[in-house]
């Protein structure tokens, strides 16, 4: 076999269709357009979305700006106030925030916020801190903990 005797193999090669090329060729007088209207017209190619003058489904719907990003991690937030209830020296986690019913899961991560005071030294542990709430903690001898995140 030689490179000018390569061929596709049947079927796989469609012959280009030529319309508008008399009776006999199947593709005469209308050319594939059947009669009249808007599709018969030549450039009358309409976008997908067009309904034939309808307002379009896309602009039917409410607008709805923006993305939501899924990797974006939603902490529990937990003043201090609430840490009140807690003797001096406790230890506060997320499993004792829950079974305190401060948050509904020990699972979310938690974020302890700065507003209220805080009189007795705990042994705070979360996922994360304000800067604030840090310094209040460890003003009154506590100890602060980061947990890592799952």
């Amino acid at each position: 076999m030689k490179l000018h005797e390569l061929r596709p193999p049947r079927g796989a090669k469609h012959k280009r269709k030529r319309v508008g090329r008399g009776n006999s060729s199947g593709h005469g007088t209308y050319a594939g357009r059947g009669r009249k209207g808007q599709n018969a017209r030549s450039g009358a190619r309409m976008p997908p979305y067009f309904e034939g003058g309808q307002l379009p489904l896309v602009r039917r719907l409410p607008h709805k700006r923006g993305f939501t990003n899924i990797f974006k991690i939603r902490y529990t937030p937990v003043n201090l106030d609430r840490l009140a209830d807690f003797p001096a020296g406790a230890e506060v986690s997320p499993a004792t925030l829950a079974e305190a019913g401060i948050i509904k899961s020990a699972e979310e991560p938690v974020v302890i916020l700065a507003r209220g005071d805080i009189d007795k030294p705990l042994v705070v542990k979360a996922h994360r801190f304000s800067q604030k709430a840090r310094e209040k903690i460890l003003a009154v001898g506590g100890t602060v903990e980061v947990l890592p995140l799952k």
